[in-house]
């Protein structure tokens, strides 16, 4: 893995991987029907997803700019770990590190999704030299508080902002559809279903990979 690594890394010196092909925010639900279990399932697995090697190379050999947003209820979102260049597997390991010790900052509110991508959205001028701006939206219920996410979609737009989710069905078994109507937008968009928090790790993993992967073909094949 080290020497995959190392030779993944010389490639991406090349000129046009200099250029920020994605920007990913990844906007975690810590709303009250979160438990410290479910918490730490969330960002484990995100972790874990981004260090996939596919998913890795994509991010490196693209530049990335990463950030992770902790969202519930109105008025209680927060950037908890900034917007982060991933020039390189360090990095890139660095941020995952960081992810998975993240502190919760919230326990015990609602879900106010449209506050989250509207806090989120704004923070993309600081990285308007990137290609694609995304939001990678987490949650297990509909909004109940706060601005109605549908109701951004027109700003969202044309701001040229994508909102992917996944939508994780423990108690709501119609949140997928949910997701669907309300929450994504843009090109592509989708959502992705888990079954529950245990199958969180790995639905998150394959989100990452059709997310990221994207910027494979503008840049050189991947290595098989």
């Amino acid at each position: 893995m080290v020497l995959l690594r190392s030779f993944l890394a010389c490639l991406c010196l090349t000129p046009q991987a200099y250029a920020c092909d994605l920007a990913l925010a990844l906007a975690v639900d810590v709303s009250g029907s979160v438990d410290s279990d479910e918490y730490r399932i969330q960002m484990d697995g995100l972790a874990a997803g981004l260090r996939d090697p596919i998913v890795s190379e994509a991010l490196v050999r693209g530049q990335a700019r990463l950030m992770l947003v902790q969202w519930t209820g109105s008025s209680r979102q927060r950037i908890t770990i900034p917007w982060t260049r991933i020039d390189s597997f360090t990095t890139l390991d660095q941020f995952a590190d960081h992810v998975a010790a993240d502190p919760r900052v919230w326990r015990n509110f609602s879900t106010a999704i449209g506050e989250a991508l509207e806090m989120t959205t704004a923070s993309f001028g600081e990285v308007s030299e990137c290609k694609r701006h995304l939001i990678d939206l987490s949650g297990d219920g509909i909004s109940n508080e706060g601005i109605e996410p549908a109701t951004l979609h027109a700003k969202l737009r044309d701001r040229g902002v994508t909102v992917n989710a996944i939508a994780i069905e423990e108690s709501e078994p119609d949140l997928t559809a949910y997701f669907f109507e309300n929450v994504i937008v843009g090109e592509g968009a989708f959502v992705v279903s888990a079954a529950g928090f245990a199958d969180y790790p790995e639905r998150i993993r394959k989100k990452l990979l059709r997310e990221v992967t994207q910027q494979t073909a503008v840049l050189k094949p991947a290595l098989r």
